[in-house]
C-alpha cells in the first residue's frame, strides 16, 4: 500500500439519496458503523472507506451525513476534501441539504466535483435527462460548472463503471487542499482498543507523521508519543499528508484528546480566540438578508465548531450575498488556526450555512478599523505574495525580530520567510542587528540609539564623575521594549556610544570621566608598585593619592583586569611583580628543603606575618602549594 500523499474524496448531498449505498457498492465497505446508523438507515457520524479508480489511484473516502441536524458532521468531514461526489437521487433532485453542502464544498475552497446522480432505476430515461439538465443549471452558478453528471443505481450496478471513470478522470487534475507546512491533523474519531490505549483517527493535512514522533494536542498543549500509525487498517512507516490515517497515541486517555482537537508538531501552531480573514456571504437559500457585523455565529474550523462574532472591519455595517470583506473574527473559544485555513459560519438560531471564508492572520491585535499599513499585510497575505507579507509585517513592528519570529506571526513557512528578510535587508527595508539573524526598521534603529545616547548625556549630567551606566538599566531607560540581545547589538552600531565589561557610556559626554579613570589607574598604579611588599589597603591608597574611594576601587579593578596588581585576599591587592617575587622565594626555599612552616617560609620571602598568611592561602588556592598539617610542600 502506498503511504505517498495522497487525495480525499467526499460525498456530499440530501439524506437518504443513497451516498453511503453507493460508497459500499464502489468500495465493498459499508461506511455506516454505528448500530443506530443501520437501525435508521441514515449516516449519523462520519464513515471511512478506500476506493481503488481504474488506474490504480487509491482514493480516502470520508462519507458525511445529510440530515439537517448533522450540517456539522458534514462540514467537519468536508474538512480536507480533494473531490467531491455529489450525490443527488433522481427521484428527488436538488434538496435543502444538496444546497447547503454546495456552500460549504465551495468555502472550502474543493475545485474538483464529479455528480452522481443515483437511484436512477426508480425513474425513466426521460426524467433522469431533465434532472440532469436541472443540475447542471444549478452548477453553472458555482466553482463547479461543468462537472460530469454520471447517472448510476447501487442496486443494479448501472452506471458505476462510468462513475469509476469519472472520477479517475477527475482526481488526476483535482488540486489538493493542504499539504504544505509542518505535520498537522484534526481529530475526528477517539477511541481505545484494549492492550493498544488511545486511538485517533484523522486526515492528515500536512506535513508527515511516524512512529516515535512527537506531536503536540491543541489547544490543551499536552504533548504526546505516536506508537503506531496505520491507513485503512495497515501499519506504515510514515503517512504523509491527504491520507487517511489512524495514530495509537501514547500517555493520553479519551479525555486528554476529544473529537475536535488538532494534533500538529510541537511548538508550530498557536491557539487563537481571533482571526483576521476575507469572508465571502453566500446566503445559499436566497433568504435576501444581508449579512450584519457583529452577528454571532457558529464557526467550523477542522472538525470543531465554536461560537463567535463576526466584525466587518472600517466601518462597514452589512454584506449582500456574493458579496465579500475584510473580517476579524472573535470566537468564544480559542481554535488553532493558521494562515490560509478555511472556515464556515452558520447562522446562530436556526442553524443554516450562511457562508465563509480563508484566515489570513491567526494573531491579530483587536481592532476593526484598519491603518494602511495593516490593510497592506492582509492584501499581501490575500495574493499568497511572501516577499509583500514579509515587508508589509515589518513596516509594522516597533521592535527587533527574527525571521522565526515573522514566519510564525505571518503563518509563512520558515523556508519562505528566510530569502525575504534577506532581501529586506538588502533593500534597506530593516537593517541586521548583528550575525543573530534578528532585524529592526531602519527608522526604528535611529530613534532606539538616539534615545540611548539622550539617555547617557542625561545620566553623565547627573553623575558627571561616573565612567556609565550598566546597559541593562540603559536598555530600561531608552527602549524598554527590545530584548537585552537585541539592544546589545544595535549598541555596537552607535558610533557615539562606548560599551566596556558592561557599562555603556557616551564617547564625549563621559569622556572627562574616562580621563579620570585613566589617571586614576596611572597614581593607583604607581602606588602600588612602589609600595613592593608593603603595599596600602584600598583607603590608604584612596587617601595618599586623593581619589575617592569608589574610584580608587574601580582603578584597583582595571590594574587586575591588565595583570597589574593581584588580588590575593578580599579588598587586598598586591603589585604582580612582588606577587611573582615572593611566589619565585616559596618555590626555591620548598625545592631545596622539602617542606617548610609559615613561619620558615615567611623569612624566605622577607615579609611579615601580616602578609605572609594571606600570601601563602593565595598559593595554596592557586596551586603552588598544599598544607599538611603545620608544613607545607609543593603541590
Amino acid at each position: 500500500m502506498s503511504t505517498e500523499a495522497s487525495l480525499i474524496l467526499g460525498t456530499a448531498g440530501h439524506i437518504d439519496h443513497g451516498k453511503s449505498s453507493l460508497i459500499q457498492a464502489l468500495t465493498g465497505t459499508d461506511p455506516d458503523r454505528l448500530a443506530e446508523e443501520k437501525r435508521r438507515g441514515i449516516t449519523i457520524e462520519l464513515g471511512f472507506a478506500q476506493l481503488e479508480l481504474p488506474s490504480g489511484r487509491k482514493l480516502g473516502v470520508v462519507d458525511v451525513p445529510g440530515h439537517e441536524k448533522f450540517v456539522r458532521q458534514m462540514v467537519a468531514g468536508a474538512t480536507g476534501v480533494d473531490l467531491a461526489l455529489l450525490v443527488i437521487a433522481a427521484d428527488d433532485g436538488i434538496m435543502p441539504q444538496t444546497v447547503e453542502h454546495l456552500a460549504v464544498l465551495q468555502v472550502l475552497g474543493v475545485k474538483s466535483c464529479v455528480v452522481a446522480l443515483t437511484k436512477t432505476d426508480l425513474v425513466d430515461e426521460e426524467w433522469v435527462g431533465f434532472i440532469t439538465t436541472e443540475i447542471a443549471a444549478r452548477l453553472q452558478q458555482t466553482p463547479f460548472a461543468g462537472s460530469l453528471i454520471v447517472p448510476v443505481s447501487s442496486r443494479t450496478g448501472a452506471g458505476l463503471d462510468q462513475l469509476l471513470d469519472a472520477l479517475d478522470a477527475a482526481a488526476t487534475t483535482a488540486q489538493r487542499t493542504k499539504g504544505e507546512g509542518a505535520t498537522r491533523l484534526p481529530v475526528d474519531r477517539v477511541f481505545t482498543i484494549k492492550g493498544h490505549g488511545t486511538v485517533i483517527t484523522g486526515t492528515l493535512w500536512s506535513g508527515t507523521v511516524a512512529p516515535g514522533d512527537t506531536l503536540e494536542v491543541l489547544p490543551a498543549g499536552l504533548t504526546t508519543r505516536v506508537r503506531s500509525v496505520q491507513i485503512h487498517n495497515q501499519d506504515c512507516e510514515r503517512a504523509f499528508p491527504g491520507n487517511r490515517v489512524a495514530l495509537n497515541l501514547n500517555g493520553l486517555t479519551t479525555e486528554d484528546v476529544r473529537p475536535g482537537d488538532f494534533l500538529a508538531a510541537p511548538g508550530t501552531v498557536t491557539a487563537s480566540d481571533r482571526f483576521d480573514a476575507r469572508l465571502n456571504y453566500l446566503d445559499p437559500f436566497g433568504r435576501g438578508v444581508p449579512f450584519e457585523t457583529g452577528s454571532r455565529v457558529h464557526v467550523a474550523h477542522g472538525t470543531k465548531e465554536v461560537l463567535g462574532r463576526v466584525l466587518l472591519t472600517n466601518g462597514a455595517q452589512t454584506l449582500r450575498a456574493g458579496e465579500s470583506a475584510l473580517v476579524q473574527v472573535r470566537l468564544e473559544e480559542p481554535l488553532p488556526l493558521s494562515y490560509q485555513d478555511r472556515f464556515i459560519i452558520r447562522s446562530y438560531s436556526p442553524v443554516r450555512v450562511l457562508g465563509g471564508g480563508t484566515v489570513l492572520n491567526a494573531h491579530p491585535r483587536r481592532r476593526t478599523t484598519l491603518s494602511a499599513d495593516e490593510l497592506t499585510l492582509l492584501d499581501a497575505l490575500e495574493n499568497a505574495n511572501p516577499q509583500a507579507t514579509v515587508d508589509a509585517y515589518l513596516a509594522l513592528l516597533a521592535t527587533p525580530c527574527s525571521a522565526e519570529s515573522v514566519a510564525a506571526a505571518t503563518g509563512l513557512t520558515p523556508v519562505q520567510v528566510a530569502p525575504c528578510v534577506q532581501q529586506a535587508v538588502a533593500s534597506k527595508v530593516v537593517s541586521a542587528l548583528g550575525e543573530s539573524g534578528v532585524v529592526v526598521r531602519r527608522s526604528v534603529l535611529q530613534k532606539a540609539l538616539s534615545a540611548a545616547e539622550h539617555a547617557l548625556m542625561d545620566f553623565h549630567s547627573a553623575n558627571p564623575g561616573a565612567l556609565g551606566m550598566p546597559k541593562e538599566a540603559l536598555r530600561a531607560a531608552a527602549c524598554p521594549a527590545w530584548d537585552q540581545a537585541s539592544f546589545d547589538a544595535a549598541l555596537a552600531q552607535a558610533p557615539n556610544i562606548v560599551v566596556s565589561d558592561g557599562m555603556a557610556s557616551h564617547a564625549i559626554a563621559g569622556a572627562g570621566a574616562k580621563l579620570a579613570e585613566q589617571e586614576a589607574i596611572k597614581q593607583v598604579g604607581a602606588l602600588y608598585a612602589a609600595a613592593g611588599a608593603n603595599p596600602p589597603t584600598l583607603a590608604d591608597a584612596a587617601a595618599q593619592t586623593g581619589l575617592s574611594a569608589g574610584l580608587a576601587k574601580k582603578a584597583l579593578g582595571a590594574l587586575e583586569r591588565e595583570g597589574a596588581v593581584v588580588r590575593y585576599a578580599p579588598d587586598a591587592f598586591m603589585s604582580a611583580a612582588t606577587v611573582a617575587a615572593h611566589r619565585e622565594a616559596v618555590s626555591a626555599f620548598l625545592a631545596a628543603n622539602g617542606s617548610a612552616t609559615a613561619a620558615q617560609l615567611k623569612e624566605a620571602m622577607g615579609t611579615s606575618r601580616k602578609f605572609a598568611m594571606p600570601l601563602l592561602e593565595y598559593f595554596d588556592e592557586e596551586g603552588l602549594t598544599r598544607r599538611e598539617g603545620d608544613v607545607r610542600v609543593l603541590e
